[in-house]
């Protein structure tokens, strides 16, 4: 399914439209360049969710964990990592097993840990538009805002 949004918040809004209907154990696998607005579709995904924290790109700390909605929600950025043994060495499975989503920045880099994720890719299609992909999930097939 495919979404055009022109503007970061119309971007949020399809985050928080798939965000209501997760379920615990889901990875999400993001595709797009620097600046393409994965942090701000993860920004729409935590308040689906229920989480009123603040979301920010975990580009140094790898991983960033907001616990407070209805399934917590780990957002890694694998920009960083070699491959996806990096990944195992920070605890990836203890994040899967933990029962939350898990959205991952750079996904390509890790392909091979991830099983059966929501593939969702945003590009850049001027200053503020995005065509936003969303792959996988068929449960998510009717999703609309």
């Amino acid at each position: 399914m495919e979404f055009i949004t022109n503007s970061p918040a119309e971007t949020e809004s399809i985050g928080v439209a798939l965000g209501q209907r997760l379920k615990p154990g889901t990875v999400i696998a993001y595709r797009g360049d620097l600046g393409a607005g994965k942090t701000a579709f993860t920004r729409g995904l935590a308040r689906g969710l229920g989480c009123r924290e603040i979301v920010t790109s975990p580009t140094y700390t790898i991983v960033n964990e907001y616990l407070g909605g209805r399934i917590p929600l780990f957002h890694f950025d694998m920009y960083r990592l070699r491959s996806s043994d990096d990944l195992w060495d920070i605890g990836w499975d203890d994040y899967l097993e933990r029962g939350g989503v898990c959205a991952v920045e750079w996904s390509e880099n890790v392909d091979d840990a991830m099983e059966d994720p929501i593939i969702i890719t945003i590009e850049k299609t001027g200053e503020e538009s995005r065509r936003i992909t969303i792959e996988g999930g068929e449960e998510f097939a009717d999703l609309s805002l």
